[in-house]
């Protein structure tokens, strides 16, 4: 994340308004998902963004998909500002798209599903609607805040999250603890010996399946706002509640918490801040 992109007054956006860009964000994320299918499981190449040690790579696949994005927007909506991983900032009228073309490109790379396509709308304080898609599963998590939904080929049902209410019963995901400093590692270590099942590994898909009810707790990072702005309307939308380990605002990324209910979300964040 760069400092030229942060907070900002929040622009009003009515519900007609709303509705429009959530359309539009399906169709954009759909778009860049018919970019990025053929790249899928090839001997696809990839630079290094990291400069000395470290691997962050990017291929054709990501620019690919966040230049089809930014074109669209640019198209359809020439004031709104842009603001992707790959591209960086393009200034606007207060509301800005997010994107994240390929949100676990090493995951891609793989030939593994756990990646997704994430655009969102920002309206200066928080994302307003936001999308997940997978191409090759055609799985399009989609929602505005107050709703979210998960259409896959003619099917499409609205997301709920779990109503577990206590940490003995809940699972927990996480892509990787490797980022982690020791002290919250310690943290973390308290709240996975609390859980009743902990998994390594998901990136965006974490966050899709807390709104869908399947794992109650996701919890990552040191993430952009790129990687959790498009998540953020869907966990919500879902009845989850998502906020940083000090139960701050995530939308500018950090160390973000994710939970099935308000309940969860309260212990965890005692248990994260101890």
């Amino acid at each position: 994340m760069t400092s030229s992109f942060g907070y900002t007054p929040a622009v009003f956006v009515s519900n007609e308004q709303r509705h429009e860009f959530l359309q539009f964000a399906q169709q954009a994320a759909r778009l860049a998902g018919s970019i990025v299918l053929p790249y899928f499981r090839t001997k696809i190449s990839a630079q290094n963004k990291v400069i000395g040690k470290g691997f962050d790579p990017v291929t054709a696949a990501d620019q690919g998909a966040e230049a089809a994005i930014r074109k669209s927007i640019e198209d359809t909506y020439p004031a709104h500002g842009i603001y992707g991983e790959e591209f960086g900032l393009k200034r606007g009228n207060g509301l800005t798209w997010v994107i994240d073309p390929i949100d676990g490109t090493r995951a891609f790379m793989s030939g593994m599903l756990h990646w997704g396509i994430l655009l969102a709308l920002f309206d200066g304080e928080n994302p307003i609607v936001g999308v997940m898609y997978q191409p090759y599963t055609d799985e399009l998590f989609f929602g505005d805040g107050d709703t979210a939904w998960m259409a896959r080929g003619d099917v499409t049902r609205q997301l709920h999250t779990s109503q577990c209410a206590s940490i003995e019963q809940a699972i927990m995901t996480t892509t990787g603890t490797a980022w982690f400093s020791p002290q919250q590692l310690f943290c973390y270590g308290q709240l996975r010996e609390s859980v009743r099942m902990h998994k390594v590994g998901g990136d965006c898909y974490i966050f899709g399946m807390v709104a869908m009810g399947q794992i109650d707790f996701g919890v990552e990072g040191r993430l952009n706002a790129y990687d959790i702005q498009a998540l953020i309307p869907i966990i919500r939308g879902a009845g989850g509640v998502v906020t940083t380990w000090n139960g701050e605002n995530p939308s500018m990324g950090g160390d973000i918490i994710a939970s099935a209910n308000i309940e969860l979300h309260e212990q965890a964040l005692v248990i994260l801040t101890d």
